[in-house]
């Protein structure tokens, strides 16, 4: 099933319709932030007074989360309202552009995990699903998008030279990006 989905072109047709739906999500939430005076304070205040709870033990569920929150995201609540709506924008043009396909399924995928951290279920699982199968098709995700022309011109100018001015990877010798 991994193959038809990193492979297959039907599939490459069938993510391309899923990570524009979901980059259009990504995109108008983060204009939305961007032109309505987004500010994140009062939301990160209330992940800190009223965290997620198990309400048989009465404890933190996320203790790690709930501390980066009270002691490093509120004290910069500045930086973070600028990080979520840029962070938004760029995943949802990510995907929809096709550009750095998985990049953005995961920088997705991280926001969704952070919002549902601090209690905040909304859409968060829909398009945790939805980003989990863009970034489970890999470069395929891409295919019909920046993707097809950008791969290849990322890896010719990160691709290696040995000292004879000829590919590092030998006839034979596959390194795990060929197999």
């Amino acid at each position: 099933m991994m193959r038809f989905w990193k492979e297959n072109v039907y599939a490459a047709g069938l993510l391309l319709i899923l990570r524009v739906y979901l980059g259009w999500e990504w995109m108008t939430a983060g204009i939305h932030k961007l032109t309505g005076g987004f500010d994140a304070t009062g939301y990160l205040k209330g992940a800190v007074t009223n965290p997620v709870m198990d309400k048989a033990t009465n404890e933190l569920v996320y203790p790690t989360f709930t501390r980066f929150l009270e002691h490093f995201a509120l004290p910069n609540a500045k930086l973070i309202n600028f990080i979520i709506p840029i962070g938004e924008t760029l995943v949802g043009l990510g995907l929809i552009l096709g550009g750095l396909t998985a990049a953005a399924a995961f920088f997705g995928l991280l926001m969704n995990f952070m919002f549902l951290f601090a209690g905040t279920v909304s859409t968060n699982p829909w398009m945790l699903l939805l980003g989990g199968i863009i970034l489970a098709g890999g470069l395929n995700a891409g295919k019909f998008g920046v993707d097809y022309y950008l791969l290849p011109l990322l890896r010719k100018l990160f691709h290696k030279k040995d000292k004879n001015g000829g590919a590092a990877v030998h006839k034979g010798n596959k390194t795990p990006a060929h197999i």
